[in-house]
């Protein structure tokens, strides 16, 4: 049984900086693309980042580019996501998702989500 859990998420005022961790379990996790997204009240999810299995290469939305950062350490089975200079458009329920192999910067097409953590950004 595959299981993604995300932790860290919590209410920041504008210009933190939190850390989100996705550990997930029942899968091979050196195998799979790993991704982050988030959907804020009464929007769509949207893409954040993506980073493929290896961990050699790593995708951004613009609208994080320069303050968020992706990595994973398939040693933990664990996908991390470091989000800088956190503005209150950042606020939104936050979800790692898992592909086999293949990096996917839509929400279609994942295998595997996990349940959210909430991210709260005050102005």
């Amino acid at each position: 049984q595959v299981q993604l859990v995300e932790f860290g998420g919590g209410l920041v005022q504008a210009g933190d900086s939190l850390r989100l961790s996705c550990a997930a379990s029942g899968l091979t996790f050196s195998n799979y693309a790993m991704g982050w997204f988030r959907q804020a009240p009464g929007k769509e999810r949207d893409f954040v980042a993506a980073i493929t299995p290896s961990g050699s290469t790593t995708y951004y939305t613009d609208s994080v580019k320069g303050r968020f950062t992706i990595s994973r350490d398939n040693a933990i089975n664990t996908v991390f996501l470091q989000m800088n200079s956190l503005k209150p458009e950042d606020t939104a329920v936050y979800y790692c998702a898992a592909n086999l192999a293949m990096v996917l910067t839509t929400v279609k097409g994942y295998d595997f989500w996990g349940q959210g953590t909430q991210v709260t950004v005050s102005s």
